[in-house]
Formats: structure tokens, sequence, C-alpha cells
């Protein structure tokens, strides 16, 4: 029987091997490394970095197949996404159960807790937009928070010790 990462990753997760909740990158190509925080980072072809908060709850996905992700499904936690435009035309996006941030290259962060998501930019400029509504733009220092309410999303700029505390969390 051919052994597919699909097989590999069930077989693994079975035995134990893998700890529940981890995240695996989908890509193939990304080579995961932990810091000394405990945070797991994903280098991957494109000029993709993926840096996790320990405890995160999320997947890479290679959606065009080029054998670098372009998108991240996020649940739990917090993960710092830094893209080179100059290597990764395509884009990338992160998914979270209430929104859905995506950009042509910059460094931001997306926080998931407590049934609320939270974007801030580092560099470059992110739209923000739950899934049925027109986005806002972020550039950076700013952020916004979204629930899962209807209220519109605001956009600002956000306090040194939340941008602090937030980077932190991510080895930054």
């Amino acid at each position: 029987m051919k052994m597919t990462f699909c097989n590999l990753f069930v077989a693994a997760l079975a035995g134990g091997l893998i700890p529940h909740g981890a995240a695996l990158a989908q890509s193939g190509g990304c080579a995961m490394s932990r810091d000394a925080g405990g945070r797991q980072v994903f280098n991957c072809p494109g000029g993709v970095k993926v840096t996790a908060e320990a405890g995160a709850s999320f997947r890479l996905a290679d959606r065009n197949g080029d054998g670098s992700p372009d998108s991240a499904s996020l649940s739990r936690k917090a993960i710092l996404i830094d893209v080179d435009a100059s290597q990764h035309a395509g884009g990338f996006q992160v998914v979270t159960p209430q929104a859905i941030a995506a950009v042509r290259g910059t460094q931001w962060a997306v926080d998931v807790a407590a049934g609320k998501t939270s974007v801030l930019v580092v560099r470059g400029s992110v739209a923000v937009r739950r899934p049925a509504d027109e986005p806002v733009v972020l550039s950076p220092g700013e952020g916004v928070d979204v629930g899962r309410g209807t209220e519109p999303l605001v956009v600002r700029r956000w306090p040194a010790a939340r941008v602090s505390a937030l980077l932190a969390r991510l080895g930054q």
C-alpha cells in the first residue's frame, strides 16, 4: 500500500506520535521547527513563514498546488504570517470562525479567542472581513476585533502594550 501524507498522518495520530491539536503543514515543502518558547515555525517555499503560538490550532493549505501554502485555517490562539511579496505572488489568507484576512506580501498576526478574531498588521496592509461583508483595510499598527455579531468593523490603532503582548506570544 502506498503511504500518502494523509495515511501517514492518520497512522501517526492513532499511534500517539502526534499530540492532539498539533498543527501540521499541509504543504509538503514546509520545514517545521520549534523555537525556545515552544512555538512552531514553518518556513515554506515561496517566501511564506508562519509562526504559531504554543497550543495554536490551525492548518496550512496549498490550494493552487504550487508547493507553497496560500491559506491557513485558524481556530484557536495566534499565528504570525510573514509573506514576501517578491517571492509569493498569489497572496495569502487566514480564515477563522469569525473573519477572513487576506493580503499580498506583508506581516500580520491573527488571534482567535473567546468567540473573537483579532487581526494586527505589522507591515504592509491586510483586508479583513466577515464572510458576508465588505472588507476593512488595515495598515501597520492598526488592528480590528471581529466578533460574532453584525456590527460594523472598526479599525483602530492598537496601543503599544496590546501590540507588544500579542507579538511577545509569537516570539517577536
